[in-house]
């Protein structure tokens, strides 16, 4: 009997130890799943500001070459096709003029919408960002 007494014991124990050992990985597994939200620090937040501005003069910069991209590539066509075609100089001069003052409109007008659509997307941006930060104040 002193035997069996003994090994139920130690399985008793055995059991608690696991117990115990259950209920920290638990602890730990909740302290996992909820990690902390970190607040964003005056430094941090102007730094991304900052980086966020460089990134939009950035693309502005890049968009600005749209419209005499535009011109110059319709140019070069309508000029490699009216030379084909045998066009007097005169004829293709005014033609060419035209098409150049009409694709830069065509250009600014594809730049402006492109302007809209992000200045958009940073409105519904900043309307999220409110949204989040107004929900755990309430």
């Amino acid at each position: 009997m002193d035997w069996e007494e003994k090994n139920n014991e130690e399985k008793d124990g055995a059991a608690a130890g696991t117990e115990s050992e259950a209920e920290e990985s638990e602890e730990e597994a909740v302290s996992e799943a909820e990690p902390e939200e970190e607040l964003e620090t005056a430094a941090q937040r102007e730094a991304r500001e900052k980086r966020e501005e460089e990134e939009r003069q950035a693309k502005a910069r890049k968009r600005r070459l749209i419209p005499p991209f535009v011109m110059l590539l319709a140019g070069a066509v309508v000029s490699i096709v009216m030379r084909i075609w045998h066009y007097d100089l005169q004829t293709m001069l005014i033609i060419l003029l035209c098409v150049l003052l009409g694709f830069y409109f065509v250009g600014r007008i594809l730049q402006i919408m492109l302007d809209r659509f992000e200045l958009q997307i940073q409105e519904a941006h900043m309307e999220e960002g409110e949204v989040i930060e107004k929900e755990p104040e309430s």
